[in-house]
C-alpha cells in the first residue's frame, strides 16, 4: 500500500506570508476546469425543461445543488493537495478489491453518460447554427474534442486557460440573455421556496442535481490539484486553502449563477408560450420572442459547453482508470471508445433533450459512490493529517450526502 505524501501545516522560513497572499491568484484555476462539468449540455437540457414546464418552482434545486458542489469541490481539491493522491488512487489504497471494482465499474458508466450528454448536447449546438445532421455534429465534436485535449497533454496551465474561456463564453452569452429578458423579481423570490409539483417534477429534480453535482468533477478535481501542487511547491498550508477556497467559490459561483440564469431565462421566455421542452424548442422560442441574436448566443453557448466538456470527461475518465485500476490506456484512443454510445444514440434518432435529462439522472445515482468515500477518506487523519475535516465539514458533507440518496429513492419509487 502506498502511503499517502502529506503536507506538513507548518510554513516553510523562505516563503514570507505577503508572498503567499500574492501568489493566490497565480494558484487559481483547477476549479474552473471542474465547474465545466457543472454546466455541460446536461444543464441545458434540465434547466431548459425546468423552466419551460414548472417556471420558477426549481430554482431552489439549482441552488441547493451548488452550494452542495461547492462543499464537495473543495474537499476533493483539498484531498488532492494534502495527500497528493486523487480519490481513485485513495479509494484503491484503503478499500477491499471488491469494493474498488465495484466504485470503478460505477464510475465508468458515469463517465460514459457525460460523454454521452456532451457529445449529443455539441452535436444540437451545431445543428442549430449551421442545420448539421446530429451524426455528423457529434462526429465533429469528438475530432474537437482531440484539438483541446492536444493542449492539455502539452500544458496544464494552457489547458485551463482555455477551458475557463469557453466558461467565459457561456457566462456572456446567459447574461446577455438575462439583462434582455422581462424577468419577474417576484417570481423568481419564489422559486428559492423548497417545494414540488408532482413526481414529474421530482424526476426533474434529480436530473437537475445530477447534472450539478457531477460525480466525475468529484475525481477530477482531486487529480487536477494532485498534478499541480503536490508536494505543496514550499508553500504554506494557509496559503494554500485559502487559493482553493478562493478558486472554488469563484468557479462554482460562475456556474451556479449560469445554471440559475438558464432556469430564469427559460421559465420568463418559454414558459405559457406553448413551446417544446427541448432544447431544439426553446432555440425556437428564443429566435421568435428575443429575436436572432438571442438565439445564436444560445447556440454559441451549447457549443462551448459540449467542446469544453467533453474534453473534460475524457480525462475524467483516464484518471478513474489509471486511479482504480492502475492501468492507463492513450487519452486518444479513450476518446475513440467514449464516442461510440452517443453516436448510437444519435444514429438511432432517440430524441436528444430526452436522452440528456435521462442521462444527469442517471448520473445522479452515481453521486453517492463518489461522496461517501470522499467525506470518509478526508475526515481520517492518517490521510489528510493536519488536512483533515473540522467535524462541522463532515457533517455538512453527511447531511448533503444523505439528502441525495433520499431523493434517489424517492426518485426509484416513483418510477418503479
Amino acid at each position: 500500500m502506498n502511503s499517502p505524501a502529506r503536507i506538513s501545516s507548518d510554513a516553510p522560513p523562505e516563503v514570507p506570508l505577503r508572498i503567499g497572499r500574492r501568489r493566490v491568484v497565480s494558484l487559481i484555476g483547477p476549479a474552473f476546469v471542474a465547474a465545466v462539468a457543472y454546466i455541460d449540455p446536461g444543464n441545458f437540457a434540465t434547466n431548459v425543461e425546468g423552466g419551460t414546464r414548472f417556471g420558477f418552482l426549481l430554482l431552489w434545486v439549482v441552488l441547493a445543488a451548488n452550494v452542495v458542489a461547492m462543499l464537495l469541490q473543495y474537499l476533493s481539491a483539498k484531498l488532492g493537495i494534502a495527500t497528493g493522491r486523487n480519490l481513485a488512487e485513495l479509494c484503491r489504497d484503503h478499500y477491499p478489491r471488491p469494493v474498488v471494482r465495484l466504485l470503478w465499474l460505477q464510475a465508468e458508466i458515469v463517465v460514459i453518460m457525460t460523454d454521452l450528454a456532451e457529445l449529443i448536447g455539441g452535436a444540437i449546438a451545431l445543428n442549430l447554427l449551421f442545420d448539421l445532421p446530429l451524426l455528423q455534429g457529434g462526429l465533429l465534436i469528438a475530432a474537437a474534442s482531440f484539438v483541446i485535449l492536444a493542449v492539455r497533454t502539452a500544458r496544464q496551465r494552457r489547458f485551463e486557460a482555455l477551458i475557463t474561456a469557453m466558461l467565459a463564453v457561456i457566462a456572456c452569452a446567459f447574461l446577455y440573455q438575462t439583462l434582455t429578458a422581462d424577468v419577474p423579481l417576484g417570481g423568481v423570490a419564489s422559486g428559492f421556496v423548497p417545494r414540488f409539483d408532482g413526481s414529474e417534477s421530482v424526476l426533474l429534480a434529480a436530473g437537475i442535481v445530477g447534472a450539478t453535482v457531477m460525480p466525475h468533477a468529484i475525481y477530477l478535481h482531486s487529480a487536477l490539484t494532485q498534478e499541480r501542487f503536490a508536494p505543496g511547491q514550499g508553500l504554506r498550508r494557509s496559503t494554500l486553502l485559502r487559493a482553493q477556497r478562493v478558486d472554488v467559490v469563484l468557479a462554482m459561483g460562475v456556474a451556479g449563477l449560469i445554471n440559475m440564469a438558464m432556469l430564469v431565462v427559460a421559465a420568463t421566455t418559454l414558459r405559457g408560450t406553448g413551446a417544446e421542452p427541448t432544447i431544439e424548442g426553446a432555440h425556437a422560442q428564443f429566435a421568435a420572442s428575443s429575436g436572432a441574436l438571442t438565439a445564436l448566443l444560445f447556440a454559441i453557448a451549447l457549443l462551448a459547453s459540449g467542446l469544453a466538456s467533453s474534453s473534460v470527461g475524457v480525462y475524467t475518465g483516464q484518471v478513474v482508470m489509471q486511479g482504480f485500476l492502475r492501468r492507463r490506456i492513450p487519452l486518444y484512443v479513450r476518446r475513440c471508445l467514449a464516442v461510440v454510445p452517443a453516436l448510437a444514440v444519435l444514429a438511432m434518432g432517440v430524441d436528444p433533450t430526452r436522452a440528456l435529462v435521462l442521462s444527469q439522472v442517471t448520473l445522479s445515482f452515481g453521486i453517492p459512490f463518489a461522496l461517501v468515500p470522499l467525506v470518509l477518506l478526508t475526515r481520517k487523519p492518517e490521510i489528510m493529517g493536519d488536512w483533515m475535516n473540522r467535524r462541522l465539514t463532515t457533517a455538512l458533507a453527511t447531511g448533503a450526502s444523505l439528502v441525495i440518496i433520499a431523493l434517489n429513492v424517492v426518485l426509484l419509487t416513483l418510477a418503479f
